[in-house]
């Protein structure tokens, strides 16, 4: 995997009101850790970053830190949940020939059999690799895959000095029967059985016009006044 490198300028001020600031200037927060070192803090570029993290578990070669560039793996992203702009990053270092389990996305290519709905249970699985040889994604094909046809974890074509971490017998794809138009439209026409609503009380003047007359004496007594 070919390594990306940004230029990192230290971080000195921390808490909310450092960070969005940090953000307008065009860079981002990050913090550097692992090996045993003290975590480093650091603000780096903002469209590198984004342009980077497009690759995923992308390698990253850190410049600019104390003792020369330092090669990391991103290991948590923060992002603004209406933008997906990068609000933090959390890298974690590593070594040429390090091993480190991540995990690696499943790209489905192909149509199944007609007749067939394809339904993908795993869209990534765990591995461990180096990590200057992560696979960027496992491709599962499944071009005219029949109903009942099935691919596990296990079967995944994995490059030599790549282990599986995933539970081998996990599913990650099969194929079901597609309903008909039949079984949609009923599907669709079945209306669940209503509760019971409520009994709403009815409004004054209703409950007035129903209720019995009462008793003439009653009547007169009510509307005498006392004297």
């Amino acid at each position: 995997m070919p390594e990306v490198r940004i230029a990192a300028e230290p971080r000195t001020e921390f808490g909310k009101g450092p960070a969005r600031r940090t953000r307008r200037q065009g860079r981002v927060p990050a913090i550097i850790y692992g090996h045993g070192t003290d975590t480093r803090h650091v603000t780096l570029p903002a469209h590198q970053v984004m342009m980077a993290l497009k690759t995923s578990n992308v390698l990253i070669r850190i410049d600019g830190l104390p003792g020369g560039n330092q090669l990391v793996l991103p290991k948590a992203i923060q992002r603004d949940p209406i933008r997906g702009s990068v609000e933090h990053v959390d890298l974690i270092m590593v070594r040429r020939g390090e091993k480190v389990t991540v995990d690696v996305q499943v790209q489905v290519t192909g149509e199944v059999f007609p007749g067939g709905l394809l339904d993908q249970q795993l869209v990534q699985v765990a591995v461990e690799a180096e990590a200057t040889n992560i696979p960027g994604a496992f491709e599962v094909d499944v071009e005219g895959m029949e109903i009942g046809a099935a691919i596990h974890a296990g079967e995944l074509g994995l490059p030599a000095g790549v282990t599986l971490v995933t539970d081998p017998e996990a599913l990650v794809l099969h194929v079901l029967a597609a309903p008909t138009a039949e079984q949609l439209e009923a599907e669709l026409g079945e209306v669940p059985a209503a509760e019971e609503a409520e009994e709403v009380p009815p409004a004054p003047e209703e409950a007035a016009a129903g209720a019995p007359a009462a008793p003439e004496g009653q009547a007169q007594e009510s509307a005498e006044q006392p004297g």
